[in-house]
């Protein structure tokens, strides 16, 4: 488990932290529901990746391809992806 991870789980789901590679480690959001399309197996998503040695985030381009560091704080419990906004986006916000 990562100890200094901010972020509380959504309403039916977890996190799970497995090693990815060596001083990483991958994080999955993992949903409690069983839903009928993969015959009730656990559905879970990448989170995001942590560097334990050098205490960094980064996020996901896929399950198994680390992506860019983020700031923790521009994360969401959800997913370690960045948003992207376009000006016109900032303006309804």
């Amino acid at each position: 488990m990562i100890v200094d991870f901010p972020h509380k789980a959504p309403a039916n789901c977890f996190y799970e932290y497995e090693e990815f590679k060596h001083n990483v480690v991958r994080i999955w959001l993992c949903n409690t529901h069983q839903f009928d399309y993969n015959l009730g197996a656990r559905t879970k998503t990448v989170w995001g990746f942590y560097h334990s040695k050098r205490k960094k985030y980064y996020a996901p381009i896929n399950t198994k391809t680390v992506g860019k560091e983020v700031d923790i704080k521009s994360t969401r419990n959800y997913t370690a992806m960045q948003l992207k906004q376009s000006p016109l986006d900032q303006f309804f916000v």
